[in-house]
């Protein structure tokens, strides 16, 4: 048993290599979101909020030149000032950014193919989901999603897509830590706006006709 464990365990050890990555990436962004570390949250969500308001008031243009002529404002201030106190010295550290320049940045092709895969199932999986809500396979769904876009007109005629990005960028930092303190109360209420929403929809459902029925297993 103990080498047919391990043997199994050695066989998944290359995948969950491969995950790893995610899961820490999933889990950081958990812990930001969260708040666990205040500082770390504070920057990332004020450089997110800023980008976004910049975005508001600016074209993508004028803020993508503004970012990169600020990076390179820093990296050849810092190199001046480096070449002058390694002058003053006459000190023979070399380049700052040597250590940088020397470390590879090109891209595997084996991690490019791994996330072009991804990609294609997420595309595949998007489209046959299209297929089914525009064909109407089920009558339901595709009402549901007609309901949805026609109230997103009215939320298009209010909001532009920079401040519908500005506002789900304050609640994703904002939500989490309160439904943390508020995690009881706010189930209660979320089951039963769910009871209702799936009451309401099993009522639709026996009264439109050519409706299909959603098993009790779904």
């Amino acid at each position: 048993m103990d080498t047919q464990s391990s043997q199994i365990s050695s066989s998944q050890g290359l995948p969950d290599g491969q995950n790893s990555a995610a899961k820490e990436s999933k889990v950081s962004v958990h812990d930001l979101i969260h708040w666990r570390d205040p500082k770390k949250s504070g920057v990332v969500f004020g450089l997110s909020l800023l980008l976004l308001l910049s975005l508001a008031a600016f074209s993508v243009i004028s803020v993508i030149s503004y970012l990169l002529l600020a990076l390179l404002c820093v990296t050849i201030t810092f190199r001046i000032y480096k070449s002058v106190i390694q002058a003053v010295q006459k000190s023979s550290d070399g380049h700052p950014f040597k250590a940088l320049i020397e470390k590879d940045v090109s891209i595997p092709p084996e991690t490019f193919r791994k996330h072009v895969d991804t990609s294609l199932t997420h595309i595949n999986r998007a489209l046959k989901q299209m297929s089914h809500l525009f064909l109407v396979e089920d009558l339901v769904d595709s009402l549901k999603l007609a309901v949805v876009m026609w109230l997103m007109t009215y939320v298009g005629a209010v909001f532009n897509g920079i401040t519908i990005l500005i506002l789900a960028d304050i609640l994703l930092f904002a939500v989490p830590p309160i439904y943390e303190k508020n995690k009881t109360q706010i189930d209660q209420y979320i089951d039963l706006i769910r009871t209702q929403v799936n009451n309401t929809i099993a009522k639709l459902q026996e009264k439109l006709p050519g409706a299909m029925k959603r098993s009790k297993a779904e």
